[in-house]
């Protein structure tokens, strides 16, 4: 994928229905965060990570993510559980039906519901950055992960509710640090890698 972040290309406007300006600011920030690289052609890429980078990301999530955890814990809502409950069926019925973009929406929308309460505006846009320089390889690899959702790979979602509804912050803690490491170790077996240059 290339797009040309100085002119927001039309087509890029027109698919989002949006004008230049916005477009604009979403690919200069997606640039800054490095979701995005640069070409001195003045066109946009999304870069291929190397062994390394996605190994030091994940390392990265495993210390920022059950962290925000811990810390949204104890300030969960009753209507909270009730949103985790229906990303949990939403997954599951996203992952029978063959759904990637589904399954990922769950994902996505289970995860950062319980960040949000993580009280620090700081850690989450730090956990907001991780993911999205992991979303373009995570979505190259929506095939993989579908067929492994129930092996190497799979969600923990019901888990860590159902642990963190009873108070057993600890335990949800092990469940999302355990979600993330797997799911770390099948996308190194089963993905393509840029490889690095020094």
């Amino acid at each position: 994928m290339s797009v040309r972040p100085v002119a927001a290309s039309y087509s890029t406007c027109a698919a989002l229905s949006l004008s230049p300006m916005p477009v604009r600011a979403a690919l200069r920030r997606l640039i800054n965060e490095r979701a995005l690289d640069a070409k001195p052609s003045g066109t946009a890429v999304v870069p291929r990570m190397t062994r390394r980078e996605f190994s030091d990301l994940t390392a990265m999530r495993l210390q920022l993510e059950p962290l925000a955890l811990t810390l949204a814990a104890p300030h969960l809502k009753p209507a909270q559980f009730d949103r985790f409950d229906a990303f949990v069926l939403q997954h599951e019925t996203a992952r029978l039906e063959s759904d990637p973009k589904g399954v990922r929406q769950a994902d996505t929308g289970f995860l950062f519901e319980l960040y949000r309460s993580c009280g620090s505006a700081l850690l989450l846009s730090f956990i907001e950055s991780l993911w999205l320089r992991r979303s373009p390889m995570f979505w190259e690899a929506r095939w993989a992960l579908l067929g492994s959702s129930l092996g190497r790979a799979p969600h923990r979602h019901k888990e860590i509710t159902d642990a963190l509804r009873q108070g057993e912050t600890a335990m949800a803690r092990d469940f999302l640090i355990d979600e993330i490491r797997n799911a770390g170790e099948f996308l190194l077996e089963a993905m393509r890698f840029r490889e690095a240059t020094d």
